[in-house]
C-alpha cells in the first residue's frame, strides 16, 4: 500500500505543479494591481490597432524600450492573438529597419518556443481555450497534410495565426529544433519585408498599409473558412 500511495504521489505531482503555476499567475493578477493594470493597458493598446500609439507605449519605457518591445511581443504571442506586424512596424520605426527586424525576430522566436511549450504541458484542453478549438481543428488538417514541411509553409503565409500554428506544433510529436529551424526560417522573409515597409512608411500611410495588410489577411481568412464549409457540405451530401 505504502508503494502505491508513493506512485499515486509521483502521478500527481506534475499535475499538481502545473494546476499550482496557473493558480499563482491568476492571484497575481487579480491581487497585484500594477501587474493587473500593466496587462491591461498592453491589452487596450494592442486592441486598437495603432502602431503609433504602440510606439509612443514603448518608446514611454526609455532606454528600457528594446527590452519592452521583447517582451511585447512574447505578450501578443501567449495572450493576445492580434496581428504581431503591428510590433514589427513599430520596432522598425523607432529602431531602424535592420535593428527591429532582430528584435522582432528573437522575440517573435521566444513567444512561439513558449506557446510550442505550454501546449505541450498542458495540453489540448487549455489551448482550444487560449486560441480557437474550430481553428485549431483546422491547423490540425494542415499539419496533416503538409506533415515535416507544415510549420515552414505556415510560416511563409501572412494569412495564417503565427501563434495558433506554434500552440498546434507543441500538439504534435515533432521535436524542439525541427520546430525552432522551421519557425526561424519561416518567419524570416516576412519579419525583414515588414519591417523594411515599416522603416519607410509614417503617419498616415502606415495607417493605410497596416489597413491593407489587416484586410488582406482577413479576406484570405473568409475565403480559406468558405472553402472548408463547401468541402464539409459536399462530403456530406
Amino acid at each position: 500500500m505504502d508503494k502505491f500511495q508513493e506512485r499515486l504521489k509521483e502521478v500527481k505531482k506534475p499535475t499538481w505543479i502545473k494546476i499550482g503555476v496557473i493558480v499563482v499567475l491568476a492571484l497575481i493578477y487579480l491581487f497585484v494591481k500594477p501587474v493587473k493594470d500593466t496587462i491591461n493597458n498592453v491589452i487596450y493598446i494592442l486592441s486598437k490597432l495603432d502602431v503609433e500609439g504602440i510606439k509612443e507605449y514603448i518608446l514611454s519605457f526609455g532606454i528600457w524600450a528594446p527590452i519592452v518591445s521583447f517582451f511585447l511581443m512574447v505578450f501578443q504571442s501567449v495572450a493576445a492573438p492580434l496581428p504581431a506586424f503591428l510590433i514589427t512596424f513599430a520596432n522598425a520605426g523607432l529602431f531602424g529597419w535592420v535593428k527591429g527586424a532582430i528584435l522582432s525576430w528573437s522575440s517573435a522566436m521566444v513567444g512561439a518556443v513558449l506557446c510550442f511549450y505550454i501546449a505541450r504541458i498542458y495540453g489540448r484542453g487549455t489551448v482550444e481555450k487560449l486560441t480557437n478549438k474550430f481553428a485549431l481543428e483546422e491547423v490540425d488538417k494542415f499539419f496533416d497534410r503538409y506533415g515535416n514541411y507544415a510549420i515552414l509553409i505556415a510560416r511563409l503565409l501572412p494569412f495564417m495565426s503565427f501563434d495558433l500554428v506554434s500552440y498546434a506544433a507543441g500538439l504534435t510529436p515533432m521535436k524542439l529544433w525541427p520546430f525552432i529551424w522551421a519557425t526561424g526560417l519561416g518567419q524570416l522573409p516576412a519579419t525583414i519585408v515588414y519591417s523594411y515597409v515599416g522603416g519607410m512608411l509614417t503617419g498616415g500611410v502606415k495607417k493605410f498599409v497596416t489597413g491593407l495588410l489587416i484586410l488582406f489577411s482577413l479576406s484570405i481568412l473568409v475565403f480559406l473558412i468558405k472553402k472548408i464549409w463547401n468541402e464539409r457540405n459536399k462530403v456530406k451530401e
